[in-house]
């Protein structure tokens, strides 16, 4: 086999065959899983996820292929209740109640602390509680209402910064039932994105710092990288299955 002597930043070798490789825009070599990053990066920096990608005309700020992973997550685990931080405009919370339609079961809750910025999406599955995810008031009432549901899969998506995440993944990962999962948003953060305001970086440590801290502890749940299978998604890490109770 011929090698030839440029190599990507991970010291992969490449064959000199056409389509074994892709080359940037500054002539670099990259491998599948540098590709990856790169085109990852470029989307990112387009804004179109937040811009103008919508579900049913509500913004749902989500890669397309991770809405294909949720789909087979839900699917498959089937959830009595989606708990949702952070509602924005609702796509997402009307993303998963037309799941749950297809289904034919389940209630999304999603969280929001100012529910009077936006109009949001009416749908028979979906209530909206106002207020911090992290608040007493919150949280007490979620418990009261896990008890009644069989099949629990949480998403977090409200602030990004790391104490708050964590506060999060501590506070919801109880309510998680065994086989489903906690679905931790834009863990891309830092990783391999670092989002800028005026030349600062905006999250110092962000979601994925908060999962590499959390799955130290709980060994109830596990990363699953099969729902990275496109390559291309905004939760690298962020797809904890809970394998046993607590």
């Amino acid at each position: 086999m011929k090698r030839i002597n440029f190599k990507c930043g991970c010291e992969t070798h490449f064959e000199d065959k056409e389509g074994q490789y892709e080359i940037d825009q500054h002539g670099q070599i990259l491998c599948p899983y540098h590709s990856a990053d790169a085109f990852h990066i470029t989307f990112y920096n387009t804004g179109v996820w937040k811009r103008n990608t919508t579900w049913f005309g509500y913004s749902i700020l989500k890669n397309p292929m991770d809405i294909m992973i949720l789909q087979e997550i839900i699917s498959e685990t089937k959830p009595d209740l989606i708990i949702e931080t952070g509602t924005f405009k609702g796509g997402g919370a009307l993303f998963f109640a037309h799941m749950l339609d297809l289904v034919g079961n389940g209630q999304v809750i999603s969280v929001e602390n100012d529910l009077s910025k936006n109009s949001f999406p009416i749908h028979h599955r979906i209530t909206y509680w106002r207020g911090s995810s992290t608040s007493d008031e919150i949280i007490g009432l979620m418990y009261k209402v896990h008890q009644y549901k069989s099949s629990i899969m949480v998403v977090l998506d409200s602030a990004h910064d790391k104490d708050h995440v964590l506060k999060e993944m501590e506070l919801y990962s109880p309510l998680v039932t065994v086989g489903n999962y906690l679905i931790v948003d834009d863990t891309n953060i830092n990783n391999p994105m670092y989002p800028t305001c005026d030349g600062k970086r905006i999250y110092e440590q962000g979601p994925h710092e908060a999962v590499m801290e959390f799955i130290k502890t709980h060994k109830e749940f596990k990363i699953d990288r099969d729902r990275e299978k496109f390559l291309f998604t905004f939760n690298p890490d962020g797809y904890l299955r809970k394998v046993i109770d607590a």
